[in-house]
């Protein structure tokens, strides 16, 4: 299809712009909390009817602005093109069938320009339809030279990608909310096309693998696909600032867990190459315990700039045409909030485009809150221990099976908020020591590769005072994913390497001499289920204590005529259960087993997670804030010194349980949550409090001196402490 744009339409899209935005008015996204996305729905997986003209029959723009300002949205992300049509006149794309002579994009720009509401275009980059069947010469493709439905970022695709957003800037839009820019999200992983394997041989001197190979063609392979990644968003986020320098950039983000290697990003590489980082959440693709980890990885990956999150009105995902009940979509939008995001909600039409009044009526209530809530957020959130995360593991240990990885760096998220630890991450692509300083403790959950630039600043944190917990088998890798027979960190951990375990039913006992806060009330001489990856250490600088207790095999399974992923009973001790050492002004604590990996896991059981939660408390035993509350309920703390007040936002999650599934027993997803929780919840601060308040009318609190008691009955509470 051939390309018309004029000159006058570049020049008016940079004069329009000045409308919503001059030199002067800090960008809408640094100002704003909550929006709404709305699109089509019908034509999402591509290859739809292009005679079907029910199809956006009624997708009306201006009926879109004004449910949104009824809803109290403070911007409107508007879907402009997917990988079948465009949903406004184009010259460059087909339009949506049903859309006749009507212009969804111009009539939501008339219609929200009277309330000063931001229009951000929803841009498809990589989704296959239509438009890829036109442009074969697109596509990338596989080892075969099979197309596999997705586009080569080194192709031509990047100039019309250019002129597609040229376009729609002449609209006078206030920004780009560009969507898709992975690889792919499994095999084959592309892209063995001409353009493609020239430019790898030029950068490399070799061919492109012919082979999934993990070997040092592979690694080159992996660098290629993220170098390709990086400069089409690069080069597309310049070209529209060319053309209008005020427009807003942020693409949708693929950097974090479950993401892998697949998808073609890393967490900082791929995160910092527009204005903002978006990324999504939702428990039907993230859990439910994700969404507040969501956001701090996206803010690790970009510190210094806005982190948006887009989540969905609807159950299951983005287009089942379904509405949350009101107190489910307060739980999850109030979380993110409460994390620092700002948060877009993402509604989508019936299939003619047809608005469900419920989901804007249940959005207008919730966001409604948040606008009397408003300067209760947007405030950085303290945090004790710090959750280190080695993308290198996840490429080159998870490989392609990144859950194995992803197992231990959530398990030990999952162990501290449900003991309401405060807690941050930390990046090994931007990791500094001024940044692991910000931490009291920093967790190495099963983190196998680390390289000696890592090592070299772990150690100058912890002898300036830092405190690290290592666990499993941290440091056991070279940088390829080979076991090593010394661990890179043995001098931290203060002991040497003997061997690592060749299973995962591996089980942990406390001796009697171990620290009592680390123990618990845990029994002594109890061996208990640690399921997960395990190491055997030889104490050297370090004491050890506890015991390792290596699982007894079967005959038929040490003959290999029997599998292992039902866990033995426990069998011999092999090595000391932890490992304490003193380096310089700090501590490292060291777990042989996995407690991370098995608080995510199908075995997890209390006092395995709670390993974790004790070592962090052992390490750091006198906290700004201690807070006790249900595991049910999630905790973020943010300090105004300013104005002397410490807020503690605790978040009730208070999902029914649920029967099971129609398939794939026993995996189901969680209940809605349908009424608020009854809970009491304290907190015990460092110095005394002056005065404590709540922000609901109906919590009862009581102060003495340095601990708040609280009766919540909500989804979300403020605590604020004056000191």
């Amino acid at each position: 299809m051939k390309r018309v744009v004029s000159m006058s339409a570049l020049f008016l899209a940079a004069t329009l712009m000045s409308f919503h935005l001059s030199a002067e008015t800090p960008p809408w996204y640094s100002r704003m909390l909550v929006g709404v996305e709305v699109g089509p729905t019908g034509a999402q997986f591509g290859h739809s009817d292009k005679d079907d003209v029910r199809y956006c029959g009624i997708f009306d723009g201006a009926e879109i602005a004004r449910r949104c300002v009824e809803a109290q949205s403070e911007y409107l992300v508007l879907w402009v093109r997917d990988g079948d049509y465009a949903y406004y006149d184009s010259q460059l794309l087909p339009k949506a069938p049903g859309l006749g002579d009507r212009d969804p994009l111009r009539e939501a720009i008339n219609a929200a320009a009277a309330h000063d509401m931001p229009i951000i275009a929803y841009c498809v980059v990589q989704q296959g339809g239509h438009f890829l069947n036109e442009h074969p010469e697109f596509a990338m493709r596989d080892m075969d030279g099979n197309p596999i439905g997705r586009f080569c970022f080194n192709s031509g695709y990047l100039a019309s990608m250019k002129a597609i957003v040229e376009e729609q800037l002449a609209y006078g839009i206030d920004g780009f909310h560009i969507d898709m820019l992975d690889q792919g999200f499994g095999p084959p992983y592309g892209c063995w096309c001409d353009a493609c394997k020239a430019e790898f041989e030029t950068r490399y001197g070799h061919a492109l693998p012919d082979a999934v190979s993990w070997d040092e063609r592979w690694d080159n392979f992996l660098e290629f696909r993220y170098l390709s990644t990086e400069r089409f968003m690069r080069e597309l986020y310049d070209h529209i600032k060319s053309v209008n320098p005020d427009a807003s950039v942020d693409y949708n983000y693929h950097g974090n867990p479950p993401f892998s290697f697949e998808v073609g990003q890393r967490p900082v590489q791929h995160a910092v190459t527009a204005d903002f980082v978006t990324g999504e959440t939702g428990v039907w693709g993230f859990s439910a315990l994700t969404v507040g980890l969501n956001v701090e990885f996206y803010r690790a990956a970009t510190p210094t700039l806005p982190v948006q999150v887009a989540m969905q009105r609807g159950v299951r995902m983005y287009h089942d045409q379904t509405t949350r009940p009101l107190a489910d979509i307060r739980w999850e939008l109030l979380s993110l909030l409460a994390h620092g995001a700002f948060v877009t909600m993402v509604d989508k039409t019936g299939f003619d485009g047809r608005l469900d009044p419920m989901a804007y009526e249940r959005i207008g209530a919730a966001f409604s809150e948040v606008r009397q809530k408003r300067e209760h957020f947007g405030r950085p959130s303290l945090a004790d221990v710090g959750l280190y995360y080695s993308h290198r593991t996840r490429d080159w240990i998870g490989r392609e099976a990144p859950g194995s990885y992803f197992a231990s760096f959530q398990g030990a998220h999952k162990a501290l908020v449900y003991d309401h630890i405060p807690w941050g991450v930390a990046l090994d692509e931007n990791a500094t020591l001024d940044g692991l300083r910000r931490f009291h403790v920093v967790i190495l959950p099963n983190a196998s590769i680390l390289s000696d630039e890592e090592v070299a600043l772990f150690t100058a944190y912890v002898e300036a005072g830092g405190n690290l917990i290592v666990t499993g088998l941290t440091g056991c890798h070279d940088r390829m994913g080979a076991a090593v027979e010394r661990s890179v960190l043995e001098s931290l951990i203060g002991a040497r390497l003997v061997k690592t375990l060749d299973s995962l039913d591996n089980w942990f006992s406390f001796s009697e001499d171990a620290p009592p806060v680390l123990r618990g009330d845990t029994p002594a001489d109890w061996p208990f289920l640690v399921k997960g990856p395990a190491a055997v250490y030889a104490p050297e600088s370090a004491e050890g204590f506890g015991e390792l207790l290596k699982p007894f095999r079967t005959t038929r399974q040490l003959e290999g005529r029997e599998g292992t992923d039902w866990p033995m009973s426990a069998d011999a001790p092999v090595g000391p259960g932890g490992l304490i050492n003193t380096v310089g002004k700090g501590t490292v604590l060291t777990f042989a087993v996995s407690p991370d990996y098995a608080a995510s896991g199908d075995h997890h059981i209390v006092e395995a997670r709670r390993l974790l939660a004790n070592a962090a408390r052992y390490l750091h035993p006198a906290p700004r804030v201690r807070i006790t509350a249900p595991t049910t309920v999630q905790a973020v703390v943010s300090d105004d010194p300013e104005k002397r007040v410490l807020r503690v936002h605790l978040l009730g999650y208070n999902s029914p349980p649920q029967t099971t599934p129609e398939q794939n027993r026993p995996y189901i997803l969680p209940a809605l949550i349908e009424e608020a929780p009854l809970y009491r919840a304290t907190v015990e601060f460092e110095d005394v409090v002056r005065r404590a308040e709540a922000l609901n009318p109906t919590t009862h609190i009581s102060l003495d001196r340095k601990r708040v008691d609280a009766l919540i009955n909500d989804i979300h509470e403020v605590l604020m402490l004056h000191y």
